[in-house]
């Protein structure tokens, strides 16, 4: 009798810790992290660009720093109005930098052994599923200009290996001084084209994230923030996804 309640009490216990284990697998934890700036392979996570590839003069560099123990992600340069005169690009504007994440991509081979010299050809691996999620928050230190956070989702229709990715951007200001965290619902983020606001009505998928990034341009968007041409400076910690509800 005592080795038959053994077995039951042996197996009840096996059946509580299945079920504890599948609470935890429905119910995602209440933030993720998606870029962890305490590193310094962060930065190979992220390509540079700006207005000096269409003829621009800013400039732009993304660094980590180290404060005693403490890594932080610096992206900083200097945001110029000027035009060079031998700009191949007929711009009308300038004056921006931002830093984008790379696309993540994984090796596949495509059985073809009988050629010669084959080699696996890449292709995309990188969603970020963040359906469980309503915000996404950053710590940061700032200088007091207002900053862009931009969301890029699969395009409708190209695959995600292409350039044009369909982009939802929200503002925010990032306040000098002391550590700030910004906290965007996903609903503010606004579908746009290269920059300019699509006036339709669309929904974001937020389970098929192919990247995001973080710009600044000369023009601010908040009433008192630092704007206009000159230095800029912005340090991250970190980015997460939340679910506040």
């Amino acid at each position: 009798m005592s080795k038959l309640r053994a077995l039951w009490r042996a197996s009840v216990n096996t059946t509580k810790k299945a079920l504890a284990w599948n609470v935890e697998d429905w119910i995602p934890p209440t933030e993720k992290y998606i870029f962890n700036f305490n590193s310094k392979q962060e930065v190979k996570k992220w390509h540079l660009y700006s207005d000096s590839e269409y003829g621009g003069l800013s400039s732009a560099s993304l660094e980590i720093s180290e404060t005693g123990n403490e890594l932080r992600g610096v992206f900083s340069g200097n945001l110029s109005l000027d035009i060079s005169g031998n700009s191949k690009w007929n711009i009308t504007r300038s004056g921006f930098c931002g830093m984008r994440s790379k696309k993540r991509f994984a090796p596949v081979d495509a059985g073809m052994h009988s050629y010669k010299n084959h080699k696996p050809f890449l292709v995309f691996d990188g969603y970020f599923d963040l359906d469980s999620y309503d915000s996404i928050a950053m710590k940061v230190k700032g200088d007091g200009r207002c900053y862009i956070s931009t969301i890029y989702t699969e395009n409708w229709v190209n695959s995600p290996g292409q350039e044009e990715d369909n982009s939802w951007q929200a503002f925010f200001l990032a306040p000098k001084g002391d550590w700030y965290i910004a906290k965007i619902p996903l609903d503010r983020y606004l579908p746009t084209w290269r920059g300019n606001v699509i006036d339709a009505e669309l929904e974001m998928n937020p389970s098929r994230i192919v990247g995001m990034s973080l710009s600044v341009n000369a023009a601010g968007r908040f009433p008192g923030a630092t704007s206009g041409p000159g230095d800029f400076q912005v340090e991250i910690d970190w980015i997460k996804a939340l679910r506040t509800q």
